[in-house]
């Protein structure tokens, strides 16, 4: 391993790199147009004050993409080419709030001969409530 080279986690108990962020309105606009999802609870604060949530909210996908970030830095080539995801959105994400994704591996799995990483995976507020929860599923084989 070359100096500042990290290995690839793919034992339990291994940990991603988190992704941290602060959502903002303009990102959520920005996804609201890359989508096509122009639904006013997203964009429009007068609509988006009358709904439970009282404000505007990200896009549940928009927040979704920062985990996809954190798998595709930790397995480069795997994520794309056989990763899997299942998840909950549990909360809504309001701009200005800071998020940070987490993952650590859970088990590793025989799957056809390939060895697959269960990663428990989400997304959580400063405040510590979970955003996004759910496992990945990676081929880690060779690594």
């Amino acid at each position: 391993m070359t100096a500042g080279a990290r290995r690839t986690p793919s034992e339990p108990g291994d940990v991603l790199i988190p992704v941290v962020r602060t959502i903002t309105q303009a990102q959520v606009e920005a996804y609201a147009d890359a989508a096509g999802d122009h639904n006013p609870i997203h964009l429009d604060p007068d609509f988006a004050e009358k709904t439970p949530f009282g404000r505007r909210i990200a896009h549940g996908m928009l927040t979704l993409a920062m985990v996809s970030e954190m798998l595709t830095s930790a397995y480069p080539d795997r994520w794309a080419a056989g990763g899997r995801l299942k998840v909950r959105f549990r909360g809504p994400v309001f701009p200005g709030e800071a998020v940070e994704t987490f993952g650590e591996v859970t088990r590793v799995n025989d799957s056809d001969g390939l060895r697959v990483a269960e990663i428990a995976i989400g997304v959580r507020k400063e405040d510590g409530s979970d955003v996004i929860t759910g496992q990945a599923y990676v081929p880690v084989d060779g690594e």
